[in-house]
């Protein structure tokens, strides 16, 4: 609908026309309208035509009630903008191109520091070897942006004696609606911001029959890090 209209509905809704029928000036209606009288008449007539007001012509002016149709109408722009205002995401939900990676996930995700806080903390012991996805587009670019805002879970890094481990933080996801793992984000790592590796217990490549420039659907419940 045409916005103009729109805001002629929410103008009439306002004056208590979704209750009971209300009686209109013509003069003073497009006055608050800020258009001629002609515009103003030709708005109401539109939105009766369109079934979302009854009229009923009198003598000194109109009486003008929203229908079902009208109230169903604004509920639904209000429904709308509820959520924009003030309704949080509980579920986000991700997509990017499988590449081939360096290869260097295989060798972390061997260390045992690692492998015993990912089974402790996300509940598995992960397949060695990460599934890189690059996000092709901005919205999945903010999200990831997003994402790594919160707290996560967080994998501690350690020592030994050859050198020092960093820290990964992990965001736990469903892959392709059939796998549950996580993304996992390195202290370290040699890639760009338009990377995710996700982890898992299995390979995901074997199991999901995948190869690079194939895409994969990430979802995320961020209940359970997000602080609202």
């Amino acid at each position: 609908m045409d916005d103009k209209l729109w805001f002629t509905l929410f103008l009439l809704a306002k004056k208590g026309a979704i209750k009971q029928p209300i009686k209109i000036s013509s003069t003073k209606f497009c006055e608050e309208l800020n258009v001629s009288q002609q515009t103003a008449s030709r708005r109401l007539q539109e939105l009766e035509k369109l079934g979302y007001i009854t009229r009923e012509i009198k003598r000194q002016g109109q009486l003008i009630k929203i229908t079902r149709k009208g109230e169903d109408l604004l509920k639904e722009l209000y429904y709308g903008l509820k959520a924009i205002f003030e309704e949080k995401p509980t579920i986000i939900r991700l997509e990017g191109e499988v590449f081939t990676g360096l290869g260097e996930g295989r060798f972390y995700l061997s260390l045992e520091p690692y492998k015993n806080q990912i089974l402790e903390k996300l509940g598995f012991v992960p397949y060695p070897g990460t599934l890189n996805l690059k996000l092709k587009n901005k919205t999945d670019l903010e999200i990831r942006k997003m994402l790594k805002s919160f707290s996560g879970i967080k994998i501690s890094g350690f020592k030994n004696n050859l050198r020092t481990y960093g820290d990964a933080t992990c965001y736990p996801v469903i892959i392709n609606n059939k796998i549950s793992g996580a993304i996992i984000f390195a202290q370290r790592t040699h890639y760009g911001d338009d990377v995710l590796e996700v982890i898992a217990p299995v390979c995901l490549r074997e199991v999901l029959n995948l190869n690079d420039g194939d895409i994969v659907f990430l979802t995320i419940d961020i209940r359970q890090f997000a602080k609202y």
